[in-house]
């Protein structure tokens, strides 16, 4: 089940659900549009390995915007902090942005209740496409959860993407056991 837009209204009341900045013009019928923030991050090398810190360049989406390129992973952000308490929430793509070809997430669109930060977006591209800082990415949906929620991400000891953040962050999978 997912929440309607009345739903998501009132789990914004409860503070179960944060969204910062709130434009309740962004509110859909059970969803809502988040934005591409100023800031994207390129990899500095071409060769990544799961094992090492991967190094990262940000850098900001000027007023005329960025054309992005084919081939190459980006890593943006949204615009707008969230927090969920009680709900699952997922990031798609909305169907504007795919239809200019961009995919604003390769495997990460699901959040974990108690996940509070900024999205880490994994965008690509199939062919060139000028982006915007503002403009809308993606969209949220928020699905209940059945049962307590034991371990809430923003309480595990090992949780990795808690800081809060304006711009992208990269992969912390070398702080992993393998």
């Amino acid at each position: 089940m997912i929440l309607s837009d009345s739903a998501i209204l009132e789990h914004i009341e409860l503070g179960n659900i944060v969204i910062e900045p709130f434009n309740r013009e962004c509110l859909g019928s059970n969803s809502y549009d988040v934005h591409l923030g100023k800031y994207l991050a390129t990899y500095n090398e071409r060769e990544l390995d799961a094992k090492a810190h991967n190094k990262v360049t940000h850098f900001e989406i000027g007023d005329d915007g960025f054309v992005l390129q084919p081939g190459i992973l980006y890593l943006g952000v949204t615009l707008e902090y969230t927090e969920t308490h009680a709900h699952v929430p997922f990031l798609e793509g909305k169907s504007s942005t795919g239809r200019l070809g961009i995919n604003i997430h390769a495997t990460a669109g699901k959040g974990d209740v108690g996940f509070c930060n900024a999205w880490t977006l994994e965008i690509s591209c199939l062919h060139p496409v000028r982006v915007y800082y503002g403009m809308p990415i993606g969209q949220l949906i928020y699905f209940p959860v059945s049962g307590e929620v034991i371990n809430k991400y923003n309480s595990k000891k090992d949780a990795k993407y808690t800081h809060k953040n304006i711009k992208p962050v990269e992969s912390m999978m070398w702080k992993n056991k393998f």
